[in-house]
């Protein structure tokens, strides 16, 4: 693994076990971001947390990369909807500007493609890049 991405993935891992952590010093934040359609708000978002501290966590152990990658990337996913959901009423989250939360929504794509770059090993983006 090249010296850069080694890099990057401490920076994903420190991101995600740090967001991970604010998920248990700062609950009400991520219960009121819950979209309501869904059950049982208070577990999801410790749920969440505790994925993202333990998924961060194995994206610096090498033997379990690729499968911490794939898990934050369905995590990722998971939570778009909260994202979305703080998009379409902004008026219940005055804490920032109606257009942050739409300006947002595109990191989550640059999220899941940073996570997905930890799927592949070095080798096989090389070989894809000489086939081109």
């Amino acid at each position: 693994m090249s010296a850069f991405k080694t890099v990057m993935r401490y920076l994903m891992a420190f991101f995600f076990v740090a967001a991970g952590l604010n998920h248990f010093f700062n609950p009400e934040f991520y219960i009121k971001i819950m979209p309501p359609y869904l059950p049982w708000p208070v577990f999801l978002q410790y749920l969440a947390g505790a994925l993202e501290i333990v998924l961060g966590a194995m994206l610096l152990i090498r033997y379990f990369t690729k499968i911490a990658a794939w898990g934050l990337i369905g995590l990722l996913i998971a939570v778009f909807p909260a994202n979305i959901h703080m998009a379409l009423n902004p008026h219940l989250y005055a804490e920032l500007a109606p257009i942050a939360y739409w300006i947002r929504l595109p990191f989550q794509f640059l999220f899941i493609a940073w996570a997905w770059w930890f799927t592949r090993n070095d080798v096989e983006v090389a070989e894809d890049l000489n086939q081109q």
